[in-house]
């Protein structure tokens, strides 16, 4: 089984593979997989397949070289089994969707903490893998 991290290589995405690397000693997980969600307006989907189609191609090939350098030494000095996949759609969608679709423990996310108004304007990621998801998930702060 493997441990999903929503990551966007934000501070709170970090401190969420760094629980998550927690979690693959305590459980035994065999890996680490690191979704990265690129979003895509629907707009951009009517615009075109191909167009979306291109931006995953660009962006795996660009996957290995965000992370940190925090992150890699962790995950290789751990020597724990990762990959990052790269999915286009709605954040919490695409997260919920992943995990429902593969062999996955638990899922983990960070969160900024927004609160309020800004909440309610800019949607809450983590909220809503919480409500949909198939599985355990972890809010990091």
């Amino acid at each position: 089984m493997a441990v999903l991290v929503a990551y966007d290589g934000s501070d709170p995405a970090q401190k969420a593979v760094k629980r998550a690397v927690r979690a693959v000693r305590e459980c035994g997980d065999e890996e680490i997989v690191l979704l990265r969600v690129i979003e895509a307006a629907d707009g951009m989907l009517e615009a075109g397949f191909d167009i979306v189609q291109d931006r995953l191609r660009e962006a795996q090939a660009e996957k290995r070289s965000e992370l940190s350098d925090d992150i890699r030494t962790l995950l290789e000095a751990e020597d724990i089994e990762f990959r990052i996949e790269t999915v286009a759609g709605k954040p919490s969608r695409e997260i919920v969707a992943f995990a429902e679709e593969h062999d996955v423990s638990e899922i983990v996310v960070g969160s900024h903490g927004r609160e309020g108004v800004s909440r309610v304007l800019l949607g809450n990621v983590a909220e809503n893998v919480v409500r949909r998801a198939p599985t355990t998930v972890i809010v990091v702060r």
